[in-house]
């Protein structure tokens, strides 16, 4: 590792029934959340791994939970621990643990975004590589950021931010701002997070397509999520999902 290596965390929550995607329950049963969870974080580690092989860190939730993850991440990402109290602490506590493993820059990543298109990691590593300060944030449609990409830990930026809010990406702004730090946005995208975004998601697979895609930005096939998301769209109760029109081909 040098200055130039850039750690890709993803942040994940271990999928157990009962204790993951709840906000998805209804429509979905509390084992459906658990799988559909299982399935986005398999295919956000696989784009991980796509971009930059050997770069991937599972930063997991709760401690002691590392068999919940078994099948779902490459063979060649560490596990590391999540600490603190609330996300702030445990995003602030995950960058300070990285830089301290000896890489230059860390991004940390979302695991309810299966779409992610590899092309923004892209675009957070080499502004992580360019020489001086910056901030690296991906924007998300709920008003909050699906990655956040540091050269060092920033305390400030983690503190007093209203969680799971509307206003994370802004409050997020005004903390850089106030510490004069640059920030460089990344491309639009979005967390599956309600019954709204998991119906965007089936738009995008199998559907007119997501409008977020444009110049050229094309998200990732999110093959596990996909099989899962048919499986439900062929059900007889599929109607509870609110996708229009018959179940997808193949």
């Amino acid at each position: 590792m040098g200055q130039d290596d850039v750690a890709l965390g993803i942040m994940c929550k271990a999928p157990v029934d009962g204790s993951c995607k709840t906000r998805l329950c209804p429509p979905l049963s509390t084992r459906e959340a658990a799988e559909i969870s299982r399935c986005f974080i398999a295919d956000v580690a696989a784009v991980i791994d796509a971009v930059k092989p050997g770069g991937g860190v599972a930063v997991h939730t709760p401690p002691g939970a590392e068999a919940a993850f078994d099948g779902l991440l490459p063979a060649s990402f560490p596990m590391l621990a999540q600490r603190g109290a609330d996300l702030g602490e445990r995003l602030l506590h995950a960058t300070g643990d990285l830089l301290a493993a000896g890489f230059g820059g860390v991004c940390l990543i979302n695991s309810d975004s299966p779409t992610l298109p590899p092309t923004v990691l892209q675009q957070a590593i080499a502004a992580l590589r360019r020489p001086g300060e910056r901030i690296v944030l991906g924007p998300a449609i709920d008003g909050g950021y699906y990655l956040i990409g540091l050269k060092r830990a920033v305390p400030a930026l983690f503190r007093d931010v209203s969680w799971s809010t509307g206003r994370v990406l802004a409050e997020t702004l005004v903390r850089a701002a106030e510490g004069v730090v640059p920030v460089e946005l990344l491309p639009l995208w979005y967390d599956v997070d309600d019954l709204g975004t998991l119906q965007l998601l089936l738009h995008e697979l199998f559907g007119a397509g997501n409008p977020m895609a444009v110049n050229g930005l094309a998200g990732a096939p999110a093959t596990r999520s996909r099989a899962c998301l048919q499986g439900l769209l062929r059900a007889d109760d599929a109607g509870r999902l609110g996708f229009p029109g018959a179940a997808p081909p193949g």
